[in-house]
């Protein structure tokens, strides 16, 4: 088990870092609901296996997969360098926002084995048991846990519902995230917005939440996730989900969250740029895709033929020196995307991933699969590095 810290990590000189900052490794699940992925997740295992070798040439990965679906994923693993696979149960494989949130501690009076520790939020499937993508997720709630037991890092644990698809912060003490998900009655009803934030600066190290009113068009599943909207590139500099059609329902969004940047300043007083980050499609769920989901007791919520997928170029990951970004078979938004990845980060290497609209059909994209685990941070004594 993971060691417990009491107290408040802020003071004791813990932050969550920026996702471009040093990775140890990067975490991922494996993916097997037949309720949730199609064709007992043939395909999204490809999509995952997809994401793991691209991430690997880069840093690190650990792939957790369950005792029924272990020999599977080192079967389709098997000589892949860089990639290792522990069992691990789980309810499903989102281990963006069921895995810990890492943070960091620079002090030289911390040992260096507690340099890096965890936050174990409290994950109640997005929305609980009248809301939640699925009726139990009492496996999903350990996951946390695990990995920093695997890991052997000491453990923040927290009663406040949070998932890390829903912030996204710059590593000098600013985060941002949604009032749709935040603020939903579904998560924390009895805390207030002052009340959340508080526990976000207590937490996370940062000193200002810039509140977007709304994430992406359709992402209902985890009402309203920064991580499909807009993130951080480098402070004081966002890339925004977009569009240019003033009939799609995603315009009125993205001018609403346009507008809070116009005016917002970050923690350290800079006004913010914003770099638009145009979406696919609209893309949609077909008949076939939605036939291959078996969902015969009803237990996870339905994948319906004809919903509008939550897809979205800005839910990819930061690995050390790639940037692994979806791509949705769009040739037109999906070329246009890698151009303004590779000019927002144009010392990383840009990898787009095909098979990422299997991960959209199950509810998320390449951010909500991946867990980075940040490296050991330099300690800075007597004020030299």
């Amino acid at each position: 088990m993971a060691m417990e810290f009491e107290g408040n990590p802020s003071a004791m000189g813990y932050r969550m870092p920026a996702e471009w900052q040093p990775h140890q490794q990067c975490w991922m699940g494996w993916p097997e609901r037949p309720d949730n992925w199609r064709e007992n997740a043939l395909f999204g295992q490809r999509a995952f296996v997809e994401i793991a070798t691209a991430i690997s040439q880069f840093e690190p990965v650990t792939v957790c997969a369950s005792a029924a679906q272990y020999e599977t994923a080192c079967n389709l693993l098997q000589n892949r360098k860089n990639i290792r696979i522990v069992e691990m149960s789980m309810n499903d494989a989102w281990f963006r926002d069921s895995g810990p949130t890492f943070v960091v501690c620079d002090k030289e009076s911390i040992p260096k084995e507690h340099r890096v520790a965890g936050i174990t939020w409290t994950f109640n499937c997005w929305g609980g048991p009248a809301e939640g993508c699925y009726s139990d997720w009492s496996l999903d709630l350990l996951v946390g846990r695990k990995i920093l037991g695997l890991e052997r890092l000491p453990r923040f644990p927290h009663q406040m519902v949070l998932e890390g698809g829903s912030i996204h912060v710059d590593g000098e003490g600013t985060c941002i995230t949604t009032e749709e998900c935040l603020l939903n009655p579904n998560r924390n009803p009895d805390m207030s917005k002052e009340e959340i934030e508080n526990e976000l600066k207590m937490y996370l190290g940062v000193r200002k939440v810039i509140w977007l009113p709304r994430g992406l068009y359709g992402d209902d599943d985890t009402n309203g996730h920064i991580d499909n909207l807009c993130c951080f590139v480098k402070p004081a500099v966002v890339l925004l989900s977009w569009t240019d059609d003033k009939k799609d329902p995603q315009y009125e969004r993205s001018v609403e969250a346009l507008s809070v940047f116009s005016s917002a300043t970050d923690a350290n007083g800079r006004k913010i740029e914003v770099i638009k980050l145009h979406v696919p499609g609209p893309l949609y769920m077909t008949d076939e895709e939605a036939n291959g989901i078996q969902n015969v007791d009803e237990t996870a919520i339905p994948r319906l033929a004809g919903a509008r997928l939550a897809a979205s170029y800005v839910n990819f990951y930061i690995a050390n020196g790639g940037i692994i970004a979806p791509a949705f078979g769009d040739e037109k938004w999906d070329k246009e995307a890698f151009h303004v990845l590779s000019s927002a980060f144009p010392e990383h290497k840009v990898v787009m991933i095909q098979t990422a609209r299997e991960i959209c059909l199950g509810g998320g994209n390449v951010h909500c699969i991946t867990q980075q685990q940040p490296a050991i941070p330099t300690i800075k004594m007597n004020n030299k590095a």
